[in-house]
């Protein structure tokens, strides 16, 4: 199929590098070809533009970037959204698509325009309960008229979506099975597929001994260090706190831990909430690392942690770090109430689920995980390649390609 891919979500991002383009290459060798949108930020946009062109110059994917812009809320929002509608029309006019493939609700906006205007095929992949999402996150104050007005839009538009799409696809069961609970809505088809990970990417194996030690010396880490691991962003829904909090206990266990941060983030607050609860510095190491480079900084790691606040609209949340951490055999401790996240450990005994956020919590966890690390854990790769591959993920994406390239317009 000549597919339209729109995503808001750049692929200068690490993101876009993860969870948009390799899944694109991969169903390229399904014979379907693709023109790709993204919002890309400016200044990433050239740091990363001409390794991205370069990554998909081998393949049947054609990039158009346009850039995203931040400023003023709300209105630069639907600038980028004029943007891309306009290039979405220009570019169908000119390749006659056969399907519009949309990431999240800003796209599908769109794509919602493309099915209803011109007949084209639509596939909602919504990423998760994003209405929900902004305002569970603070970012939508429902106090304030603007942002109540739209929240209803979006949760509006979240139903005709469902409704008028030909497939959509959720990242978590949890979130299907909520969806198909509401009214009207018992019968919309629905595909799970979560974030999958490119697991020959994120694979210990790889890894020399030699750049291992190098960064190690680097990052003055010993070889008697325990160290505990975070990677990603410590943005609106990683509580950071909390897991500090869990990190001073662990260290009543194992003096010798440090906490390394694998984030594109600022390192200040991170060292500033670590102060304020009598962690020593050299406790904490903050790192940034292009996506060539993580494997390499997880490596290092005895285990990972994180903490994501379990509200409503997590039901259809799929960590991107889980299955790169389980394909690197490290063990996850994370909070439950996560998407499939609890059924996702338990199923494939990868870590240790935490059920409060308490002293009680952490140390029940923390005991728990000490065992687990005195044995051989390469079982959780195991449990990466059932749930995560990039492989099963293409397979089911070129399912539904089939299932809707089979349905009458």
């Amino acid at each position: 199929m000549k597919v339209l891919y729109l995503s808001y979500d750049g692929m200068t991002d690490p993101l876009g590098q993860s969870q948009v383009i390799p899944y694109l290459i991969g169903l390229t060798q399904h014979g379907h070809t693709f023109h790709l949108i993204s919002c890309d930020k400016p200044e990433r946009y050239t740091q990363r533009k001409d390794f991205i062109e370069q990554w998909l110059s081998k393949y049947s994917v054609t990039w158009h970037s346009l850039p995203y812009t931040k400023k003023p809320p709300v209105l630069s929002t639907l600038k980028d959204i004029r943007a891309m509608k306009h290039l979405a029309v220009s570019l169908h006019k000119q390749y006659h698509f056969d399907l519009v493939h949309c990431r999240s609700y800003i796209s599908a906006l769109v794509g919602l325009h493309l099915k209803k205007k011109y007949g084209v095929k639509f596939l909602f992949d919504m990423r998760g309960l994003w209405a929900d999402e902004r305002v569970d996150g603070g970012l939508w104050n429902l106090s304030n008229p603007l942002y109540k007005m739209i929240y209803s839009f979006f949760k509006k538009k979240e139903r005709q979506f469902l409704h008028h799409a030909d497939y959509t696809i959720s990242l978590t069961e949890n979130a299907k099975q909520e969806i198909l609970s509401w009214n009207g809505m018992h019968s919309v088809p629905i595909q799970v597929i979560p974030c999958c990970a490119d697991i020959e990417h994120f694979n210990a194996e790889n890894i020399s001994e030699q750049n291992k030690t190098q960064l190690q010396q680097k990052l003055n880490i010993q070889p008697n260090h325990t160290v505990i691991g975070y990677l990603g962003s410590l943005g609106t829904w990683y509580m950071l706190d909390e897991m500090l909090a869990w990190f001073k206990v662990f260290l009543e266990y194992e003096k010798n831990a440090v906490f390394l941060f694998v984030t594109p983030d600022s390192p200040e607050p991170v060292y500033e909430k670590a102060k304020n609860l009598n962690i020593e510095t050299d406790k904490i190491i903050v790192q940034e690392a292009k996506r060539e480079q993580v494997p390499l900084y997880l490596s290092l790691m005895h285990a990972s942690l994180f903490f994501i606040k379990p509200t409503y609209s997590k039901k259809g949340t799929s960590p991107t770090k889980q299955g790169e951490l389980m394909g690197m055999n490290i063990p996850i401790v994370c909070n439950t109430g996560i998407g499939d996240v609890d059924s996702i450990v338990q199923k494939t005994n990868s870590g240790v689920l935490v059920q409060e956020f308490s002293q009680t919590g952490y140390k029940n966890s923390i005991e728990k995980l000490l065992s687990m690390l005195n044995k051989p854990n390469t079982h959780i790769r195991t449990g990466a390649q059932e749930v995560y591959s990039l492989e099963k993920g293409i397979r089911l994406y070129q399912e539904v390609y089939d299932k809707i390239s089979q349905k009458n317009t």
